[in-house]
């Protein structure tokens, strides 16, 4: 979302002032948003940045009327001044009168395009809802402005499309679905909420291209709520930074970048994978002969294909090897192979052909008990703790359960282990004695880790580990590996879609593209020097990237977060 230029009116489109957000909950009341001001103009591009829990999804809800249940606004005002100059105050306003403003005035693209598409209902049916619900009655005019819709958010087809249900599309497409339905009835104001989290780097980057274009055309202004910095560097004109409910601080997003005043910004910008520098350090591979601990060879992997279908081949032909001590990225979009590869070397899945060699053992022989002892030798981390961690049983028990299972110790011993690692991975002990919904996702991932490191493995798959997390964290569980790895001689293998972070973390890497290695070598050489155009525009997606931002007197972004 290229900064807009508009003359705009001199009141703001949206105006917030004084916002505060409060929510009913079992220990009382919980103040969410505190006090918060903010500014869309129109045509303008306003990013509100922050962590998980800074408010400002809450913040976003009460401007467009969709907080939950036990939540509500307890102070300020929220004011929409239309082209003719006359203001409306939202706060308090009547549900029939928000029903007649949403989707008109004010269009919100969520979050997640899994959950917001119904998937009993046609992608045709949900675009038309709006249009249904604010009284357009006639069938062939309905059908004629889906198509549009469709065909303007860039979906090939669109006749087809309307046909289909959610599931039959990519991520990607949902997202473009969504974005048709927001734009529907051509609002004022859209509220964009963390739009492109679930979606790959280069589709991310479409996807935000695609509503830049849609509001340079309709004179809309944006509401962009993200967690990355970068996105919000790239895409906005204004920048709104939040913590715990608070604006730390707020301006011309060029101004914010170059010269933060808030600490709280400048940690953020330190911790952004792409927008800080690469941080310097020895490179870890050894140029002696030594044999390399993991050996992947040949390896194909096919899927049987339903209903006589010809199988899908996930990965085809691949071949790395991985030194001691090391860590080797697999990157690439959805569906490139990477998780099945990381499976198979764990000893999860039985590739179609090819050899994986771990510390000499070919793991495609292994079966029964020698697989299960194995199992130990290489440890798999999940991009999700959540669905990971059993709910039911103490972090204690989690952590031991491995040892119980390999019938590893005492009970005083398996105890004492659990302690240990959970200081391994810098969490208290009274961590101990919770269950994992007691936790904050930073906390549930080093969980995760330390259950995979309990049974002392030489390899560790890491499984898009860090893709859920908040910056801040995320930068705390890259230092946090690192530092495991120098004290415990680790090998990582790395599962990202996310070459920033690639590039502050691996010494090799492999770029795969529907199951084939279209590139691979040291990082620093493929990432500098790439020869393959999919590499290429894996990094030209890279949000905070592209040097300055339009219309912006030359950012230099390794400057702004050297200081």
């Amino acid at each position: 979302m290229s900064p807009a230029h508009h003359h705009a009116p001199t009141a703001p489109l949206l105006e917030v002032a004084g916002l505060r957000v409060a929510y009913r909950t079992r220990r009382g009341h919980v103040e969410a948003v505190r006090g918060v001001d903010l500014a869309v103009a129109r045509g303008g591009v306003t990013a509100v940045v922050g962590e998980s829990g800074s408010g400002k999804s809450s913040a976003a809800q009460a401007v467009i009327g969709l907080l939950a249940d036990n939540g509500a606004v307890t102070g300020g005002t929220i004011a929409l001044t239309g082209t003719d100059g006359r203001r409306q105050e939202l706060v308090g306003l009547p549900e029939r009168d928000w029903r007649q403003l949403r989707g008109t005035r004010i269009g919100l693209i969520p979050q997640d395009p899994t959950s917001s598409l119904d998937p009993v209902r046609t992608i045709g049916a949900s675009v038309a809802d709006p249009l249904r619900i604010h009284g357009w009655r006639d069938r062939d005019r309905i059908d004629a402005r889906v198509l549009e819709l469709l065909e303007r958010v860039g979906l090939d087809d669109p006749a087809a499309r309307a046909r289909q249900y959610p599931h039959e599309l990519s991520g990607g497409m949902r997202q473009r679905v969504l974005i048709a339905a927001a734009l529907a009835l051509e609002p004022e104001l859209l509220i964009a909420d963390e739009p492109t989290s679930a979606l790959d780097v280069t589709v991310q980057a479409t996807v935000l291209d695609l509503i830049d274009e849609l509001r340079e055309a309709t004179g809309a202004g944006v509401l962009l709520i993200t967690h990355d910095l970068a996105v919000a560097a790239d895409r906005a004109d204004t920048l709104v930074v939040m913590r715990a409910g608070r604006v730390e601080e707020s301006g011309p997003t060029g101004q914010v970048l170059a010269a933060p005043s808030a600490d709280y910004t400048r940690t953020l910008l330190a911790d952004a994978p792409s927008l800080r520098r690469v941080v310097e350090r020895a490179p870890r591979l050894s140029s002696t002969d030594e044999t390399p601990l993991v050996t992947v060879h040949g390896l194909r992997q096919e899927f049987a294909g339903r209903g006589g279908r010809t199988p899908f081949v996930a990965v085809e032909d691949l071949s790395f090897e991985i030194p001691r001590g090391t860590t080797h990225a697999l990157v690439g979009e959805s569906g490139s192979g990477k998780t099945t590869t990381g499976r198979a070397i764990a000893g999860f899945r039985v590739p179609t052909a090819g050899s994986i060699l771990v510390d000499g053992t070919e793991v495609t022989q292994l079966g029964g008990k020698r697989l299960r002892e194995f199992r130990s030798t290489v440890q798999l981390v999940h991009q999700n703790p959540f669905g990971s961690l059993d709910p039911r049983q103490s972090i204690a028990q989690i952590l031991e359960e491995p040892l119980r299972n390999t019938r590893r110790g005492s009970r005083a011993e398996r105890r004492s282990a659990a302690l240990h690692h959970l200081e391994l991975v810098s969490l208290p002990p009274e961590v101990a004695s919770r269950r994992p919904r007691e936790l904050s996702g930073g906390q549930r991932q080093r969980v995760a880790i330390a259950r995979a490191l309990i049974l002392q493995p030489d390899v560790v798959v890491l499984d898009e580990a860090v893709s859920a997390l908040d910056v801040t964290v995320q930068a705390q569980i890259l230092r946090l590996l690192a530092s495991l790895q120098d004290e415990l001689g680790l090998t990582y293998v790395f599962i990202s879609h996310d070459l920033a972070v690639v590039r502050q973390v691996a010494d090799t890497v492999s770029v795969l593209r529907r199951g084939v290695q279209v590139e691979s070598g040291a990082v620093e050489r493929v990432l500098e020097d790439p020869r393959h155009d999919y590499t290429r525009q894996l990094l030209a997606a890279i949000p905070g990237s592209g040097g300055t931002r339009p219309g912006d007197p030359g950012i230099d972004h390794e400057e702004l977060t050297a200081s």
